[in-house]
């Protein structure tokens, strides 16, 4: 097929293979064929008309062939014009089952199949806008790494449950391949040294890409529990009663009352309660008697007990 196709000799192609399987299809669901004569029991037989001579089938297009034609076409004609967008979209069209076998490979992942084919076809326009006819390379070996890298890509950005970044993704899955192979040789787990020599990073960086395995798949909190997880639902068995829960009014309320101490009051209160000093070694760290300091941690309390007392 000539490079130099038009507008009309493309549309005409296109139209010639739309209508191949539909002749096929109307041979097949028609009536089987009437013989020449039919005996009729008591009189003569008689002959039949033969049936009008069948059309010349239209000669069948190789989709390859037509896509080279139609990419040479390409070649030629100015980018956004018409005639260009027509022959994209020809192009996009023609070679759309290419995308819908490699979303086959992706089948088993739960992801709607049309979502799929879509993220598939735009790694198909991506490749019809890189592609060069004069390399010699058959389009669909060209495209097809550009459509499975595009739905693989789609994959890794969307199907983890905490969005991580790309370098700690792919570390993921280095370490993923490196432990296999390390397994096999040492017939045992590697340890993260280990790990971290194969691959040549540090430490810190194989933990962390250990890490993030967590991040892939999350459990609900109302999922039910396993045999060994005990009864009720995630969410009923997370956590603990946290005992100084209850203090935290009591501390909020007495900061003010704190600041407005005296400083040597207040160190003697920060001595007794948060240091945990005798009223003897208060005395000595302060320099005034034991008896002293009886004497004005009674008059302090005292007077952090009114203040509480008032505000409420």
């Amino acid at each position: 097929m000539s490079a130099e196709l038009g507008t009309a000799e493309i549309h005409g192609a296109i139209t010639v293979v739309d209508q191949i399987p539909v002749q096929g299809a109307r041979r097949q669901a028609g009536p089987p064929p009437t013989p020449d004569t039919v005996d009729t029991p008591g009189t003569p037989a008689a002959p039949v008309a033969a049936a009008a001579p069948a059309a010349p089938a239209a000669p069948a297009l190789d989709t390859r062939t037509l896509s080279r034609a139609l990419f040479l076409r390409l070649a030629t004609l100015e980018a956004g014009s018409a005639e260009h967008t027509y022959v994209r979209d020809t192009l996009i069209e023609l070679n759309l089952p290419l995308v819908r076998y490699a979303s086959a490979r992706f089948r088993s992942r739960n992801e709607p199949m049309e979502d799929i084919v879509q993220v598939g076809t735009i790694g198909l326009i991506k490749a019809i806008d890189r592609f060069d006819p004069e390399r010699g390379v058959e389009f669909p070996t060209f495209a097809m790494p550009t459509v499975v890298g595009e739905i693989k890509r789609f994959f890794r950005d969307t199907s983890w449950s905490v969005r991580v970044p790309r370098r700690l993704q792919e570390l993921r899955l280095a370490l993923t391949k490196a432990g296999d192979e390390l397994a096999q040789k040492l017939d045992r787990s590697p340890t993260v040294a280990e790990l971290a020599v194969c691959l040549g990073v540090s430490e810190e960086d194989v933990v962390e890409g250990l890490a993030v395995g967590n991040a892939y798949t999350a459990s609900s909190l109302d999922s039910s529990p396993g045999e060994e997880d005990g009864d009720g639902p995630l969410a009923e068995r997370l956590g603990y009663e946290d005992l100084a829960l209850e203090g935290v009014e009591y501390r909020e309320s007495l900061k003010p009352l704190l600041a407005k101490l005296p400083p040597r009051e207040r160190r003697i209160i920060m001595l007794r309660f948060f240091g945990n000093l005798t009223q003897s070694q208060i005395g000595e760290e302060i320099g005034i008697s034991q008896m002293h300091v009886s004497r004005l941690l009674t008059k302090t309390l005292t007077q952090l007990r009114e203040g509480l007392i008032s505000e409420a």
